[in-house]
């Protein structure tokens, strides 16, 4: 594995942590995380403009995402969290982990509220001191799905190996293959 991937999703993992525990997404490792894009993007020989577009829906979401956090709908966390995820991800890819990280965050939601109200039955009282962490009163950890999001655009990003090969095999050959790589590899 990339080592700039993996430590992408130990920073993913991290984050996932502290905001299920404490609620909190600390900027040090959102920035981290963004950063990383930024090494691992010029690592692999991404072109200018890719990079261009990867950040300007970083920005686009940025400031979107904090209307919604003016609102008091989404947390300054999350705000910076959700525009990292998606300067990783690019706009190829935007819509498919913005319904990703929306299915998964309703379902965190949902199933918060569900312990929630079975948790009220007296036989609970034991297990309900012990899943303070999902308490529904503290808010949904809204990182977990991100965090998801992020994983998945992590994994979408090319590597070294397949733009080179994309490129062998298209400049050399036609090839489809190649050209479906690179397509791959220019809009991830």
């Amino acid at each position: 594995m990339d080592p700039i991937k993996a430590m992408a999703y130990l920073v993913l993992a991290v984050l996932a942590l502290s905001d299920l525990r404490r609620r909190r997404l600390p900027n040090v490792w959102v920035s981290a995380f963004a950063a990383l894009y930024l090494l691992e993007a010029a690592l692999n020989g991404s072109a200018l403009p890719e990079i261009a577009a990867h950040a300007a829906l970083g920005a686009f979401s940025l400031g979107l995402a904090a209307v919604f956090f003016r609102l008091g709908w989404l947390g300054g966390g999350d705000v910076k969290f959700g525009a990292a995820v998606l300067l990783w991800c690019g706009p190829a890819y935007a819509l498919a982990l913005l319904v990703i990280v929306s299915v998964s965050g309703a379902l965190l939601g949902l199933s918060m509220l569900a312990l929630a109200f079975a948790l009220r039955h007296p036989a609970c009282s034991g297990v309900a001191r012990r899943t303070t962490c999902l308490s529904a009163s503290r808010g949904v950890p809204y990182g977990l799905p991100l965090a998801l999001g992020g994983a998945i655009a992590v994994l979408l990003q090319p590597t070294a190996g397949i733009r080179a090969v994309a490129t062998l095999l298209t400049s050399s050959f036609g090839h489809p293959l190649g050209l479906a790589l690179i397509g791959h590899a220019r809009f991830a």
